[in-house]
């Protein structure tokens, strides 16, 4: 077996054994009104106001993808975490989704495209942001966006990804790129924060 495939199974078994607490997070499980509602107010400006297809990499438990179904878009989910996956498929019984098992830098999706490829907290922790933005802009309709939030957290040892580094990476892509702080709205975190939060609405 190849260090890569010892690295993935490593971060996959890290992310099943935090499935079962992960929406314990306010901004993770959107269980609190205010939050959540937060977050619908959010996506409804990010996504077109007709249903589309929408691409939800790194979906987690599928939070973010049950609002968007709930707005009437069809969702496609993917996740490199079995439990993860089972856990939004339970979330999103009934609803217009499909969840799949995979690596958001490559999703498992073949020849499909997508009006929108959404990603939340998940382009930072890849090792080449640049060439995982190509792959994911292939997967995108002409016309279509890419949603991104992202941000920097921690002050001693910082990790994520600041906006104006993420739109140099995307100004060669997209015809468009708007960037929108996040930081100065507890409602999406459920507490005040401090940390950078943006997210960033590319138009391809």
């Amino acid at each position: 077996m190849s260090d890569d495939s010892d690295g993935m199974n490593a971060v996959r078994v890290e992310w099943d054994d935090l499935a079962i607490t992960f929406d314990d997070e306010p901004d993770h499980g959107l269980r609190d009104p205010m939050v959540r509602a937060a977050w619908a107010d959010r996506l409804r400006a990010w996504l077109p106001e007709h249903p589309c297809d929408v691409l939800d990499l790194g979906c987690g438990t599928g939070s973010l993808s049950l609002l968007a179904a709930e707005r009437g878009h069809r969702v496609t989910g993917v996740d490199l975490s079995p439990a993860m996956v089972d856990l939004a498929r339970a979330k999103l019984v009934g609803r217009d989704a499909v969840f799949l098992c995979g690596d958001a830098a490559a999703p498992p999706v073949g020849e499909q495209l997508f009006d929108v490829v959404l990603v939340r907290h998940v382009l930072w922790t890849l090792p080449d942001p640049a060439r995982v933005l190509r792959h994911w802009r292939g997967l995108v309709r002409p016309g279509g966006r890419l949603v991104l939030v992202e941000g920097v957290w921690g002050t001693v040892s910082p990790v994520g990804i600041p906006a104006d580094r993420l739109t140099a990476l995307l100004a060669p892509l997209a015809e468009d790129v708007r960037v929108e702080p996040l930081a100065h709205d507890a409602r999406l975190w459920g507490k005040a924060v401090e940390d950078e939060r943006y997210a960033v609405v590319a138009t391809v």
